[in-house]
């Protein structure tokens, strides 16, 4: 009984992986983990540029001479930077391991980890320039 046990379990560990789904490789689920966190970071990242920058005073406000905030929130402007480098790092994490795991020619390169990096990267470079304005 306990030869069968481990002769099972050797069984598993011989399995090669590169036959098996993509699913159910831990390594693969990790990474798209990672991957909607980074998604997730970059709405927050969203929501707090929406109260950290200065407020849209239309025509008729300036009119009857509403004010607004014409600045950026300092306060906001600190998460919102952190939120942003979070975003950065989590999707390089990301393409780095798929790198690293995905090496066969029918393996496939996902965009969204470009696609989140580019988004957030270039808008830490617009706010550096608008901070530095």
């Amino acid at each position: 009984m306990q030869q069968q046990k481990n002769s099972l379990k050797d069984q598993k560990q011989a399995m090669n992986r590169r036959k098996q789904p993509r699913e159910n490789d831990r390594l693969f689920k990790f990474m798209v983990a990672i991957n909607v966190i980074g998604w997730f970071v970059f709405l927050a990242a969203l929501l707090v540029f929406h109260y950290a920058r200065p407020e849209f005073i239309s025509g008729v406000q300036a009119f009857w001479g509403v004010t607004g905030r014409q600045e950026w929130s300092a306060s906001l402007s600190h998460y919102l930077v952190a939120l942003l480098i979070v975003c950065v790092v989590i999707s390089l994490l990301v393409l780095i391991i798929k790198r690293q795991r995905n090496r066969r020619e029918n393996d496939y390169y996902g965009i969204n980890g470009y696609v989140l990096m580019f988004a957030a990267a270039s808008s830490l470079i617009i706010l550096y320039f608008e901070f530095n304005s």
